[in-house]
């Protein structure tokens, strides 16, 4: 038998045992879809996690949330009515952002290879375009010249250090991501000079740590990078976007990063900053924190095998629509997520069994070898921890499968 990850605080049973999410038991959430697999989202937990944030962090920080967690539409537009601006990485979530009601002054744009389409959609629109290299830059500026637009623009800075024990490390090296450090001074120094609305910096390094210590130092680290390229540039920078890095707790052993110890360190960083960020704002981006626990995959147990001593549940989802939970995702060594059976959702389980998916590979697994109570055809699996980097960031084109429903309650 093999553990799975911790369910997130916050989900219970009705009397019959059945799993609610957002009050609503999920064989009828399930029911109103029409069908499995299914993607809900808990409307009150993203609201609930917003006001845990600001409750934690200084005020002078703002709160942004970086769309590509989760773009699905209704969700959007109830995270916009609540963060200070979206973080976006294409011209797709571009449109998504805007439409979903958040102001274009509000949306930065980040991530290598954007087209010269997108560079002009963003100048057009107001957004904010994070600088991933001095020819980004140089196109920029033309693309506003052409479009008679003095352009938004910020540096994103790949800077000399990583956050040590995040799951995902986006500075430090050699990167794809952002100008070298060493570079930066000169490029704000050209970009003020040709006119260009310059916005600040964007420094981001890393992603999905639960150290909260580590979290902290590496915020010390990027204000006080902030500092030396404002004073080497000789410009005080309207934003400092300290990037994100809070992870959420996936499998077993892992415990929940400490928000409020993070804040209280980021407060002291910005209270002794150096006089150059005086007038400075700052943001946090944040996505897989804000979104993450909200979300619950359901899919629909279709066959029970048994094969060589070894029981399987069969179901209806799989790796095409939880890509992450399927260990395929960037993890080394495969581990289970948070898995219920929704029916007899908080049940001793009974048996050790192998969730699968509907896939002809090996790779479609959602539970290896996990304790749960007796599953039948018929009965739905929840999976946790779903509500970032799930429908989206899955392939959900995989054998013709098609994607999953979602909805948000």
């Amino acid at each position: 038998m093999k553990p799975h990850g911790p369910i997130p605080p916050g989900f219970v049973a009705d009397e019959g045992g059945m799993l609610l999410i957002g009050g609503r038991r999920a064989d009828t959430l399930a029911g109103e879809a029409g069908d499995t697999p299914l993607f809900v989202y808990d409307g009150r937990m993203l609201t609930a996690r917003v006001a845990q944030w600001r409750a934690a962090m200084p005020d002078m920080v703002q709160l942004h949330y970086a769309m590509k967690a989760n773009p699905y539409t209704p969700l959007l537009a109830h995270m916009a009515a609540m963060v200070d601006g979206f973080d976006v990485a294409s011209g797709g979530e571009l449109q998504a952002a805007l439409a979903s009601g958040m102001t274009a002054a509000h949306v930065s744009f980040a991530g290598p290879g954007k087209r010269d389409r997108e560079l002009e959609a963003a100048i057009a629109a107001g957004a904010t375009l994070n600088l991933e290299s001095a020819g980004e830059a140089d196109r920029a500026l033309a693309i506003g010249a052409r479009l008679g637009v003095t352009p938004r623009l910020a540096v994103r800075v790949n800077p000399d250090f990583d956050l040590k024990g995040s799951g995902m490390k986006m500075g430090g090296g050699a990167k794809p991501f952002g100008v070298d450090a060493a570079q930066v001074p000169a490029l704000v120094k050209r970009l003020r000079g040709a006119g260009a609305d310059w916005q600040g910096f964007h420094i981001f390094a890393g992603s999905q740590a639960l150290d909260a210590a580590a979290i902290a130092d590496t915020q010390a680290q990027t204000v006080a990078l902030a500092a030396r390229l404002a004073n080497e540039a000789g410009a005080v920078p309207p934003l400092v976007n300290l990037g994100g890095g809070m992870g959420v707790p996936y499998f077993p052993g892992d415990v929940a990063v400490d928000a409020a110890a993070v804040g209280d360190a980021l407060g002291e960083t910005l209270g002794a900053r150096d006089a150059v960020l005086g007038a400075s704002r700052f943001a946090m981006e944040l996505g897989r924190w804000l979104v993450a626990e909200a979300g619950v995959y359901l899919t629909r147990i279709v066959d029970r095998k048994t094969s060589h001593g070894e029981t399987f549940l069969v179901t209806d989802g799989g790796l095409h629509h939880q890509l992450a939970a399927s260990g395929n995702f960037g993890t080394v060594i495969r581990r289970n997520y948070p898995i219920a059976l929704a029916g007899r959702f908080g049940v001793e389980p009974v048996e050790t069994v192998s969730v699968v998916g509907c896939l002809c590979t090996p790779l479609d697994r959602l539970g290896d070898q996990v304790a749960l109570p007796h599953g039948a055809v018929g009965d739905l699996v929840a999976i946790f921890q779903a509500g970032a980097y799930g429908a989206s960031a899955s392939p959900s084109a995989f054998l013709g499968q098609g994607p999953a429903r979602e909805m948000l309650v």
